[in-house]
Parts: structure tokens; C-alpha cells; sequence
């Protein structure tokens, strides 16, 4: 019988299976466990999963029953009613998995003060219209602006500066008149009415980071600055593609639609996390005025519907490199209805806004100390500052640290390994969320690979050597067995390859050099450094001294290190209310000295020895 391989998304993992085998059994047998509470019966719609690449068995009467004609064309499946039969790869919507998967979304927040906000709301009370006052609603609310007490801001500049955006101005006279002549009228920038609201109602932003992995979103009250709720997603895009040049490529496959069905799926994820976010503030969609959203260059462009094939052929340029604010409806994102977005300003082609968020949100602006700063993910970005000066890079560590290309790899959901010690004969496993062992994300082959490294089963060049009880096999058929079947969920050894090695030596490795070569342009040593950051989601996780120990980070003092998590969520937030923190965000990107590594006169003999597991 004909075996066909699964890929199971955005979980990451991948099981292969006979030929005919139920869908719903296939996921259980990997152990990602579906929402089924019907038991499988086909009644309850719960198991629900979207079809991308590969062939299924036809639509099932229950099926047809149970799913509309928009979500057949839309590739949706009930996984219990239908068989594999050939490799296929399925997206599974986060309300259809019995447990969430981790994200982060948790980042530090030192307060920080600004002087001028991007949205101001002023409560307005005009004068009722009468035979003898004919001036239309807009001029009544632009007089009662200038007629406002001179320290507000607004006496020389609302009759004469100030725009209605088009959308927006539709509720003026509804709500005037259902409000006796009261309103609350928010100005963008001092120039552009955006939102008018029933009086005292209060305003709110949206900040977002769209990661190439996982998406995390803020609201904020846009008056001070507090943070009323936040969530997060994994992006959707990783059914495409699990790194920025495959998702690159998938679009330039599909000239037609490919652009268009990307960013629709990112703001299909927004557009749902606003709902979340709102429903646990108990705000109104009306009411959220604002947003910044920072990604990197190839997520910036594709939320904004902007080229990417540029992005993917040497020499990678950006489309668009400055700051730039578009409406929100024009994304189809649902705010407010004359809703903004800001987008921050993208460095280079790999080097995007997120970064340029991260260091706003980390404070790093006129460093008068020596600093690396790191945000890891499947493409990482990095600064030095010293001296004055700023340089930036970027590597593309791949997507090994979410677990990709890892034999037993999975994302950090319930039942990954994500930490391991060796004590003598003795491996001890923690798994997320206490359960039973699925796989293993990326800090755990991390924290693997630095045991095997300290108990003598490693070589520097990734060759496992030695005995040990766990360690079977030779050569490049070695593995070391983390759980053995007996104790997994799924039946089967949970274990570390050499290959799995292999991956993150090459994903560490990457960071490494890229880190390396910015000391090298700067003309200093690790040692000199007085802080080294580490920012992201996997800089969040991973065990600080596994990275530390196969070599994945500059060596310096250990209190030098610092992990601050999602940096560049704390940034978004910040530009989201301060207009200082635009400004700085925009002289970071014009005064940086961007690091083409590729052209570094050393960098292949760099790269070579950041692959070796030692410090």
C-alpha cells in the first residue's frame, strides 16, 4: 500500500501515513489533537480543517450538509469525513485545535512619557441648526474647534487645517442630532478628522507585529497609553510557505492571485483578532482610530499589497523604504471607518520595520554604550551600536528554530519537548503544557544539542561520538532518543538526528556570524561588549545558556546577556501614540549603516566557524 506524507500546519507537523486513512485519525496519530465532539460522527463541524495542496476523498453528504458553499470554495474539509490520498498539506484554524500554541506576545514595558499624541479627541457641543443658522454640520464642529481655549492647541490651525476624511463624516449628523448637539470629534495629526463618536466615548489604537510564524496585537487606549488587551495568532501565511523567500515564490507562482490571497489571509487573522481584542476590552470597532502594524520588509509588503518579486532576486530591494500611513479600509482592515495605518519605516530587503520597532521599544536611540542586539526568528536582524555609530544586518536563520526541518520538530504547542538535561544515564524532558510527548520545538533540540554537547556525545562539527543508553546507531544514521515510544503520546520515539543537528548548527551558525561580522566592521572583540540582547520570540524561550554553550551568541561576560521578548510588539505600541517615537523610529532608519554580509570580505570564513558547537 502507497504511504503518503502529511504536513500539518501552522503546527509543523509532519506524519506519514497509508494510503486511505481518515484525516482526523491521521492528526491524532501525529498528536495534534482536533476539536471532535461529535467523536468523529460528522455532525458537530468542529474538526474543521482547510485543504491547500494534495488530494482528499469527495465531499461527503455530511459535508455538504454541513459546509456552505463559500467554505467548499474556500477549501475547508471536515477531517473525520475524508481520506488521504496523496501527500497533502492542511491548514488547521486555531479554533479547531483542542489546545492553543504558545505565542509570544509579552514584551518589557518601561513607561516612557510623550509630548504629542497622533490622536486627540475633543468633546464638542454646537449650536442646534435653525432657519436663521444654516451653516452646514462640518463648519459647525470646525467653529466650535477654533472657538476651543488656546492652550488645546487648535485656535489658529482647525478652521483652516483641518480635513474630513470621507467615511468618517457620514455619522456626523446622525449623531449630532441623537446626541442634542454633542459629539466627540478625534483628529489625526491635528488635520484630518477620523472618527465621530457619542461624547466621552473613548478612543483606541491597534498595534500589531506580523511575524513570519506568529502575528501578535495590542489595543490601546490612546490617551494613556495602557494596553486594555492583547492576543496572538499564528500567521496563516505558513501554509504558503514556511520562511519569506518560499512565500516570496509562491507568489511570483501565481502571478494572478497569489499577492492577494496572502495578504487576504493576514488581514482575514487581523480582522479576527480585533474581534477577540475588542469583545475582552468591550470596546466598539468605531471606537479603534489608529493602528501601526511592523513586520518585516516581505510581511510589510505583503499586508500593504505592495510587489514582493524584487525581494527575492539579488540585490533584494524594498519597494518601499520610508514610513508610510495608508487606510485602514483599503487593506480591508476594520477599524474605525476613516481608520489609519502607520507603517514604520523598512531599513533593506531583510532588514524591515520590525526591527526598527524592536529597537524603539528596547530604547535603543543615541547608545552611548557598546550593545549587539538580536531578534531572532526564521529570518534574524541584528545591530551594533559603538561609538556613535549603528550598523545592521540580516541572516536567514531559517525557520529550524520553530521546529522545521527537524525530524520530530513541531511549534511550540502542547506535548513539544522544549527543555532537556542529561544526568548521567537519566534524560529529563519538560514538555509545554505538561503533556505527553508529540515532538520537539526548537529551544528543546537547542537544550539537546547543549547536553549531548556537555556529556561528551557531541563533536564541534555536529557528529555524535561516545555511549550513552539513548545514543543508537552511527555516523550520519546516529540519533539520541529524548522519549522513547513507551512514554509518548503517539507510540513512537520522540528523538534528535544528526540531521536535526545539522539544521540548527546552520541556523545558529547564521546568527552567530551575522553578529560576528558587525563586530568585525566596528573593528572589536566580543569581550568589549557591554550588553548583548536578545529579542523575539525564540530569543524569548530558548535556555540563555544552551545558546551560550553551542556558540550561538557573541561570548562575553554572562550578566551582559539580557532577553526582553517581544521588543518590537513594545515598540509598535509606542509609535502608536507618540508622535516622538515615529520621528525616532524614522532616524533610526535613515542614519543606520546597513551590513550587506554577502559582500563581507571574510564573512564565508566567519560563517564556517560559527558552525562549530563551542563557545
Amino acid at each position: 500500500m502507497q504511504t503518503f506524507h502529511l504536513d500539518l500546519q501552522p503546527i509543523g507537523k509532519r506524519i506519514d501515513v497509508p494510503e486511505g486513512t481518515n484525516l482526523l485519525d491521521a492528526c491524532q496519530q501525529a498528536g495534534v489533537e482536533l476539536v471532535a465532539v461529535c467523536g468523529g460522527a460528522g455532525v458537530c463541524g468542529t474538526c474543521r480543517v482547510r485543504l491547500l495542496k494534495g488530494k482528499l476523498t469527495d465531499y461527503s453528504m455530511t459535508e455538504l450538509d454541513e459546509l456552505s458553499d463559500e467554505e467548499r470554495a474556500a477549501g475547508l474539509r471536515q477531517a473525520c469525513q475524508v481520506e488521504v490520498l496523496s501527500d497533502i498539506v492542511i491548514e488547521i484554524p486555531p479554533e479547531s485545535l483542542s489546545a492553543p500554541q504558545r505565542l509570544s506576545i509579552e514584551g518589557r514595558e518601561a513607561d516612557f512619557e510623550w509630548e504629542r499624541s497622533i490622536i486627540e479627541a475633543y468633546d464638542l457641543k454646537v449650536e442646534p441648526a435653525t432657519l436663521t443658522d444654516l451653516r452646514p454640520d462640518t463648519t459647525r464642529i470646525l467653529d466650535a474647534l477654533k472657538s476651543r481655549p488656546t492652550e488645546v492647541g487648535f485656535a489658529t490651525v482647525a478652521a483652516t487645517s483641518v480635513a474630513f476624511d470621507s467615511e468618517a463624516v457620514k455619522s456626523l449628523a446622525p449623531l449630532l442630532r441623537n446626541n442634542d448637539w454633542r459629539v466627540r470629534v478625534v483628529l489625526r495629526n491635528e488635520r484630518e478628522v477620523v472618527a465621530i463618536l457619542p461624547p466621552e466615548r473613548r478612543v483606541y489604537g491597534l498595534a500589531v507585529d506580523i511575524g513570519t510564524t506568529k502575528v501578535a496585537a495590542y489595543l490601546v487606549d490612546m490617551e494613556t497609553g495602557e494596553t486594555v488587551a492583547k492576543s496572538g495568532a499564528m500567521n496563516p501565511q505558513i501554509a504558503y510557505g514556511e520562511d519569506i523567500i518560499s512565500r516570496i515564490r509562491c507568489i511570483n507562482d501565481h502571478p494572478n492571485d497569489g499577492l492577494k490571497t496572502l495578504q487576504g489571509r493576514i488581514i482575514e487573522t487581523l480582522n479576527n483578532l480585533i474581534v477577540e481584542l475588542s469583545v475582552e476590552a468591550k470596546v466598539k470597532r468605531e471606537q479603534i482610530v489608529e493602528a501601526v502594524i511592523v513586520g518585516n520588509t516581505a510581511m510589510h509588503h505583503i499586508f500593504a499589497g505592495l510587489p514582493v518579486k524584487q525581494l527575492g532576486d539579488s540585490p533584494y530591494m524594498a519597494t518601499v523604504g520610508e514610513a508610510i500611513s495608508i487606510k485602514a479600509r483599503d487593506v480591508g482592515l476594520k477599524l474605525a471607518a476613516g481608520g489609519t495605518v502607520y507603517l514604520p519605516p523598512n531599513i533593506a530587503g531583510f532588514v524591515g520595520a520590525d526591527h526598527v520597532a524592536m529597537l524603539v521599544g528596547a530604547g535603543l536611540f543615541k547608545v552611548d554604550e557598546t550593545i549587539v542586539a538580536l531578534d531572532i526568528g526564521t529570518n534574524t536582524e541584528l545591530s551594533l551600536f559603538h561609538k556613535g555609530r549603528h550598523w545592521t544586518c540580516s541572516c536567514p536563520s531559517g525557520p529550524a528554530f520553530e521546529g522545521a526541518h527537524i525530524e520530530d520538530g513541531m511549534r511550540a504547542a502542547p506535548g513539544a519537548v522544549e527543555r532537556v538535561r542529561i544526568e548521567g544515564d537519566e534524560v529529563k524532558v519538560h514538555t509545554i503544557g505538561n503533556a505527553d510527548a508529540v515532538g520537539i520545538c526548537g529551544s528543546g533540540v537547542l537544550d539537546a544539542i547543549a547536553e549531548c554537547q556537555k556529556a561528551g556525545l557531541l563533536t564541534p562539527k555536529g557528529g555524535f561520538t561516545g555511549t550513552h543508553p539513548r545514543l543508537r546507531g552511527s555516523g550520519s544514521a546516529a540519533e539520541f532518543v529524548l522519549v522513547p515510544a513507551s512514554k509518548s503520546k503517539t507510540g513512537r520515539d520522540v528523538r534528535m538526528t544528526r540531521k536535526d543537528v545539522n539544521e540548527i548548527q546552520l541556523a545558529k551558525g547564521a546568527v552567530r556570524a551575522g553578529a560576528e561580522a558587525l563586530l568585525d566592521v566596528a573593528g572589536i572583540k566580543a569581550a568589549e561588549l557591554d550588553q548583548v540582547i536578545l529579542a523575539g520570540a525564540f530569543g524569548t524561550y530558548l535556555d540563555l545558556d544552551s545558546a551560550i554553550a553551542i556558540g550561538m551568541v557573541p561570548r562575553t561576560e554572562r550578566s551582559r546577556y539580557q532577553q526582553i521578548g517581544n521588543a518590537a510588539g513594545t515598540g509598535a505600541r509606542r509609535m502608536l501614540v507618540s508622535r516622538e517615537q515615529r520621528e525616532i523610529a524614522e532616524t533610526i532608519a535613515r542614519d543606520v549603516e546597513f551590513v550587506e554580509l554577502a559582500k563581507h570580505p571574510t564573512f564565508t570564513k566567519i560563517y564556517s566557524q560559527a558552525l562549530l558547537l563551542q563557545g
